[in-house]
């Protein structure tokens, strides 16, 4: 099923059951968007994800960080990050996004996506270190792309378009029962920013001496 809202209600929830997703839709005019878009490809510290798939380490294209708190360490795809400290760009955001969804967040995973060929496939945020049940706010920029959900047991699927300084809410039981992805698209050849705001429970922070 495919949603459009061109004035989406933030209270409803996408999901039929087993989950919470809400779509804020456009939080920024289109110009405070392109400012932060282009904040955050200049000042972010961007490296190329490695992550081992059926054995392998494969580098993808597509690159990320990883910002927090203090120096959490966050695993995934059995892969271990070490987060940077907020720039002043990210705590903007984090307030902001904080007010919007009544949640608090301690750390922030971001992806760039060069262009449509760039995606992700489905998975579930449901690691360990996050706190079970928690809210991830993800904020998007630049080029507008489909985002996916599929329901685990039944396979239903739910497809948006985040739009360029949209705003989206994942809580409850979503990670339990649901699995997401960005699909590749031949559509857009323009760039994409997304950072999901979390909360780390569970962590090993680098202790200096």
């Amino acid at each position: 099923m495919d949603l459009f809202q061109t004035q989406p209600d933030s209270e409803f929830n996408l999901l039929p059951q087993d989950g919470t997703v809400q779509y804020h839709g456009t939080i920024f005019t289109p110009k405070k968007a392109n400012h932060y878009f282009e904040l955050l490809l200049t000042t972010i510290d961007w490296k190329q994800d490695q992550a081992f798939i059926f054995g392998k380490q494969i580098t993808t294209q597509r690159k990320v960080a990883w910002y927090a708190d203090q120096p959490y360490q966050y695993t995934y795809s059995n892969t271990t990050k070490q987060a940077l400290f907020w720039t002043p760009e990210l705590l903007e955001l984090k307030t902001l996004v904080e007010t919007q969804t009544k949640q608090s967040y301690n750390s922030c995973l971001l992806n760039l996506y060069h262009n449509g060929n760039e995606g992700m496939g489905w998975h579930s945020d449901a690691e360990k270190a996050l706190k079970k049940n928690g809210a991830i706010a993800s904020l998007s920029f630049g080029a507008a792309r489909k985002f996916a959900f599929k329901h685990k047991a039944t396979k239903q699927t739910i497809n948006i378009i985040l739009e360029n300084g949209s705003l989206l809410v994942m809580k409850n039981q979503t990670q339990t029962h649901w699995l997401h992805r960005l699909p590749p698209t031949k559509r857009s050849t323009k760039p994409r920013i997304n950072l999901t705001f979390r909360t780390i429970v569970v962590s090993t922070p680098h202790l200096h001496p």
